[in-house]
């Protein structure tokens, strides 16, 4: 596989689990966590936000690298997110990235692109070796193939599944202090990312 890939952002959701809240406006570390994953992909020849902008400079900001698009139908789920922002992509390879991950890094992505040139995907594991599919390194073509015809209210772990009927999956485990596999999916994830010491970098 080529080095050079595009970036997908999953910046949508409904947050319920939050109170409906935009997750990307939240902060932590002094830092929202939507600019947090488009730092982590620095590399990318072209970022893809998939969601609504959370602010008019995001929007803007849609004339250089980073593109905004949205889910059809809007809160479809995040495959329906995902085949929104493989619509923009044409490199060889996509990091997926979910856009509630406080200590996610460049290094980490580094870490998923290093991967097994004949994988059609590689997802990053956690401490308690789980899938994190919305962590991961992928092959642009492969995923377009695994997705289904009506992407709306599916999930991830569906597609991995039928990634595997495609080719080979590899997975990485991904550790650190702070862990940057934790999402924050609730308050409480949020005041537990809010707990660690930025200073600490995850690997």
């Amino acid at each position: 596989m080529t080095d050079t890939y595009d970036g997908i952002v999953l910046a949508g959701g409904q947050a319920r689990r939050m109170g409906g809240v935009s997750k990307g406006a939240l902060e932590v570390g002094g830092r929202r966590l939507f600019d947090i994953a488009v730092a982590a992909l620095a590399g990318a020849r072209v970022t893809i936000a998939v969601g609504t902008p959370l602010a008019a400079e995001d929007a803007a900001s849609a004339a250089g690298s980073l593109r905004w698009t949205r889910e059809d139908p809007p809160g479809g789920g995040p495959v329906a997110a995902l085949a929104a922002g493989l619509a923009l992509a044409s490199a060889a390879r996509v990091i997926v990235l979910a856009g509630d991950l406080p200590f996610v890094t460049p290094a980490v992505v580094a870490l998923l692109t290093a991967s097994d040139p004949d994988a059609v995907a590689t997802i990053a594991v956690d401490g308690d070796g789980r899938d994190q599919p919305m962590l991961g390194c992928y092959s642009t073509a492969a995923l377009r193939g695994a997705l289904p015809i009506d992407p709306a209210g599916q999930s991830m772990r569906s597609v991995l599944r039928e990634l595997t009927t495609i080719g080979p999956v590899t997975r990485v485990a991904i550790l650190g202090t702070p862990p940057p596999t934790l999402d924050c999916d609730t308050e409480a994830d949020l005041r537990t990312a809010r707990s660690y010491d930025r200073r600490k970098e995850p690997v």
